[in-house]
């Protein structure tokens, strides 16, 4: 276990350059009001020259449209396979390429502001749209009917009611409900939409047969896309069995073995109650073997629960996504900071040793904790490793062991796998530097 140079953490940059690497102007807020803003400027030109609204009536079509794009953006964001072309595209860069380019495309897992954007924005526009409906049907003008009006107030109800439960101090408070929300909710508003888009179309077809309205209806083909994306990871779910090691109260080492490999710097949704609660870990491979590992920690009732009583099967859907640690591929040499069972997203990308890296990891008593075993197998590819016991030693300074490390190791950046607040403590105290730093942003 190395020790690094002593070093004092150098003065922060200039005031305008620390505000914007706080965590409140993260690119993940940027991207929210990017959407927010593009959705503004359209909000402008219906209320100007697009004349939307006029005495005549008004472009519920139009509506309807910036209700399913907005919608569109949101869940395909958030498709596994989508997300792992995210990751493909922004890592793909060679390390050739400047600095100042690569930090910025390091940030690509902040793309969770896309879909929380245009989930807001499309139930803003949802809101209208029900206003513009009642308005139509008060007045007695064509392609409302009391059906359409019946589902689109459910569907509003249940939109505005995902957006509540979404609110961060209510997601960090009951997020248990907030899963089940989103997920029984949005398969609820899901077949509400599809309803009330033959409702709609039914409504406004004129001379049309009801088949060949749908047909050319730009919503059908959407929603079609739409639900397909939403099925495919349950089209995967199965139950696979798992070998359990619990080298302590506070650990436990799954391997799993049913026929996949995943990728390094990846991450598996597991159950034991698949329509109840979903949790992801990061996958931990071993160069040459096949199947993985995932380590698993107490923290929280789920994994305390999954610890006191083992399961010999699990749940797992979907396909293996990527997580932030896959941006390490954007650098020549990193620094990775975890502490407690934040080593498992790391400890993939320590053994594949694919980018020269060095490993800083602050737990309690790590051998007695996660085993000797595991801890020899982190050693022996990371013979420089400072492994912090504190038990022993106490709370290191985590910021300024990162700075220690990134001058000694001559890194590009760091990454950070831990709880929230340290996360962000080391995220900000090493950006607000002038160094790349990388960590979750708990946007799930």
């Amino acid at each position: 276990m190395s020790s690094l140079v002593q070093l004092d953490l150098p003065p922060q940059q200039s005031l305008l350059r620390r505000i914007s690497k706080h965590p409140v102007l993260m690119h993940y807020h940027r991207l929210f009001v990017l959407i927010a803003v593009i959705n503004l400027v359209v909000l402008g030109h219906a209320l100007g020259s697009g004349n939307w609204w006029s005495s005549g009536g008004i472009a519920l079509d139009k509506l309807s449209n910036m209700i399913l794009i907005n919608f569109s953006i949101a869940i395909l964001v958030r498709q596994q396979y989508f997300i792992n072309l995210l990751f493909y595209l922004a890592t793909s860069v060679p390390t050739s390429w400047p600095l100042s380019i690569r930090r910025v495309l390091g940030k690509v897992y902040h793309f969770g502001g896309l879909h929380s954007g245009s989930a807001t924005a499309a139930t803003v526009w949802f809101g209208i749209y029900v206003g513009s409906l009642f308005y139509h049907q008060a007045n007695g003008l064509p392609g409302v009917s009391s059906g359409l009006l019946s589902v689109t107030y459910a569907l509003f109800g249940i939109l505005v009611f995902m957006i509540l439960m979404a609110l961060p101090p209510i997601r960090a408070r009951f997020h248990n409900q907030f899963e089940m929300s989103h997920r029984f909710g949005g398969w609820t508003a899901l077949v509400l939409f599809w309803a009330q888009s033959i409702l709609f179309v039914d409504a406004n077809r004129g001379e049309m047969t009801l088949g060949n309205a749908l047909l050319s209806s730009a919503v059908f083909w959407m929603l079609i896309i739409l639900t397909t994306s939403i099925l495919l990871p349950w089209l995967r779910l199965r139950k696979v069995p798992v070998e359990i090691i619990k080298p302590s109260s506070h650990a436990a080492l799954v391997r799993f073995n049913h026929g996949e490999t995943p990728f390094a710097g990846s991450s598996t949704a597991v159950s034991r109650s698949p329509l109840m609660e979903w949790h992801s870990f990061a996958n931990v491979p071993t160069p040459g073997e096949d199947g993985f590992r995932l380590t698993i920690s107490r923290a929280g009732d789920w994994t305390g629960k999954f610890i006191d009583d083992l399961p010999s099967h699990v749940w797992v859907k979907g396909i293996t996504t990527a997580g932030v640690g896959n941006v390490d591929q954007l650098f020549k040499r990193v620094i990775w900071v975890a502490t407690g069972s934040g080593i498992g997203p790391c400890l993939p990308h320590l053994l594949s040793q694919q980018v020269p890296s060095l490993l800083i990891w602050a737990t309690r008593n790590p051998r007695k904790t996660y085993g000797d075993e595991l801890v020899d197998e982190i050693l022996a590819v990371q013979p420089d490793a400072l492994i912090w016991d504190t038990d022993a030693k106490g709370k290191p300074d985590m910021v300024k062991l990162a700075y220690q490390a990134h001058k000694a190791f001559d890194a590009e950046a760091v990454i950070c796998i831990s709880n929230k607040k340290l996360t962000w403590q080391v995220v900000y105290g090493m950006e607000s530097r002038g160094i790349p730093a990388y960590g979750a942003i708990w946007d799930s």
